[in-house]
């Protein structure tokens, strides 16, 4: 089964992944927890250049192209021998971030997205997807006070990563058989709890 972890940054998908690998691996599951973009030494690379604050001048076309060939390189060298090896892959932002950043964020044609995403996928889609939920003012916040480094696109004005939430919003709404979204503005604890039931009975079923 392929899992993605969407949501604004600061919303926790790092911890839940974790918590949640965990879990799985107690039930004895076999578990790959990668990330996006990375989770590749190329795409490592890749996310390095995207990420820095440095590159104010990079255009929005540029930035989807760089992100769509990390996500290449990911599906190719880690997700899909994973998936034919039966086991779980976690992945922490799939492809649901592009449409959400870039389309409803930077305003790029959704169709063309969809397109590109496509063709770096060869049309792999995740089996569900959690979406952790939380005013995205918060989520900053959390970040801040967290001290975590803050990324080129975490710098964004407020408005941007509010077009981004409810870009997500719409996503989730469009396909509620894959999307799960997820009240993050919550205690960790209870937030892991609700998505190991969610996650373990998705599986359940899949059996």
């Amino acid at each position: 089964m392929f899992i993605t972890f969407e949501g604004p940054d600061g919303s926790g998908k790092t911890t839940q992944i974790r918590i949640l690998a965990s879990t799985l691996i107690e039930a004895g599951f076999s578990v790959v927890v990668t990330r996006e973009p990375g989770g590749t030494a190329i795409g490592d690379q890749i996310r390095n250049v995207l990420h820095d604050t440095a590159n104010t001048a990079m255009s929005s076309v540029a930035e989807v192209l760089l992100y769509s060939a990390s996500r290449a390189q990911l599906v190719e060298e880690i997700i899909r021998p994973a998936l034919a090896d039966g086991r779980i892959v976690l992945c922490d932002r799939y492809a649901d971030s592009t449409m959400a950043y870039q389309g409803f964020g930077r305003g790029l044609d959704r169709g063309m997205l969809a397109d590109l995403t496509a063709y770096a996928t060869g049309g792999l889609k995740p089996d569900l997807t959690i979406y952790l939920d939380l005013d995205v003012s918060d989520g900053l916040a959390r970040r801040r006070n967290e001290g975590e480094e803050m990324n080129r696109l975490d710098l964004e004005a407020v408005h941007f990563h509010e077009r981004v939430r409810g870009g997500y919003r719409l996503l989730a709404a469009a396909d509620p058989g894959r999307w799960i979204t997820v009240d993050a503005d919550r205690p960790a604890g209870e937030v892991a709890t609700e998505i190991r039931d969610i996650v373990l009975h998705r599986l359940s079923v899949s059996r």
